[in-house]
This record gives structure tokens, C-alpha cells and sequence, in this order.
């Protein structure tokens, strides 16, 4: 093989592994959880009460994109996920990729880093905070966009009448989110 060759060979393996997603499904208190890395960090914190739904929402959110299950590779990260859903105040410091949401679903996902545990707001105060008062429908749609539950907590967005609203995965998982954090 020359050296024109070892450099595409190398290449295509380079471009292969940045297609490759590893997952892992572990329980919580709030149901299964899915934890997905790329070669960046977290892509994907999804919650529900199926494996298969959740395999499926995955391969939904990444296309293309090659799923390889690592429960070993991504215990630490169900770890972590687990111990935050039963005590939010330790917080959930995890690399992540957030490279697969639009430049403004980006804006929003970071401005609800921001919210610290136990606090609220609502969709229209990040849509002024994002310098477009008219924007709460676009900021609820970019919340609806989040894959990466928990970390970018879109559980912490509420109406403008302070009840709670649609959450990708269940409003009742959204009030036990906020429950829990309200007492620390």
C-alpha cells in the first residue's frame, strides 16, 4: 500500500468512526434512559418507558449515523444521569455535542444551561432574553428539538401562566423533574 492510499484508508476509518454513536439504556426513577456519546460527548439523553421506543427516537434523531449499544463504555454516564434524576442537586456536568440543532435551537439549548436547578422560566422571558420578544413559539419548538434531556433542562420552561406544558417526555415526568429539584 503507498502512502496515497494509507492516507484515504486512514481517512475513511477516521470518517467512519465520527458516523459511529455509541448507546446505553439504564432505569431511573423517572423511567428507562438512554445515554448516547459521539466522538464529541452526550448527543442524546432520552427518556421513556420502552427500550425499543427509545432505540427508535435515536435512530430517528440520527440518521445516517451508525448505533452500536456500549452499556460498559456509558455506565458512568447512566450513573450520573440516574444519581441526577433522584438528587438534582448534584448537578450533571457532562461533555456534550450539540452540533445536530440549528444555529437558534443552539441560542436557546445554551440560555437553558444557564437556568440554574430549582429555577423556572418561561417561554416567552428566554425569547426576550434571546433578544426576540415574539419568539416563545419558536423557543418551545426548539425545546421540543432537545435530544439531549436533563442536561439542556427544557423541563425548566414553563408558560406564560407558569403551568406546565407539553414536554417531549411527559408531562408528568416534567412536574417530577421540577419537584424534585424545587426541594434543594
Amino acid at each position: 500500500m503507498n502512502h496515497m492510499q494509507t492516507n484515504r484508508t486512514a481517512a475513511a476509518s477516521n470518517a467512519a468512526a465520527i458516523d459511529i454513536i455509541t448507546y446505553a439504556i439504564g432505569e431511573s426513577e423517572i423511567g428507562k434512559v438512554l445515554a448516547a456519546r459521539s466522538h464529541i460527548g452526550v448527543c442524546a439523553i432520552l427518556i421513556g418507558s420502552g427500550a425499543n421506543v427509545l432505540e427508535q427516537d435515536l435512530a430517528n434523531h440520527f440518521p445516517g449515523r451508525t448505533l452500536v449499544e456500549d452499556k460498559a463504555g456509558l455506565s458512568d454516564d447512566l450513573a450520573a444521569i440516574a444519581r441526577f434524576i433522584a438528587t438534582p442537586g448534584v448537578g450533571l456536568d457532562l461533555p456534550l455535542d450539540m452540533r445536530h440543532g440549528t444555529p437558534f435551537q443552539r441560542r436557546v439549548w445554551d440560555m437553558l444551561r444557564a437556568i440554574p436547578c430549582g429555577a423556572t422560566i418561561t417561554y416567552t422571558a428566554l425569547a426576550r432574553r434571546l433578544g426576540q420578544p415574539n419568539g416563545a413559539r419558536a423557543v418551545a419548538t426548539a425545546c421540543a428539538a432537545n435530544a439531549i434531556a436533563l442536561a439542556i433542562p427544557c423541563h425548566r420552561v414553563l408558560r406564560a401562566d407558569g403551568t406546565l406544558a407539553g414536554y417531549r417526555w411527559g408531562v408528568e415526568r416534567k412536574r417530577a423533574l421540577l419537584d424534585r429539584e424545587a426541594t434543594i
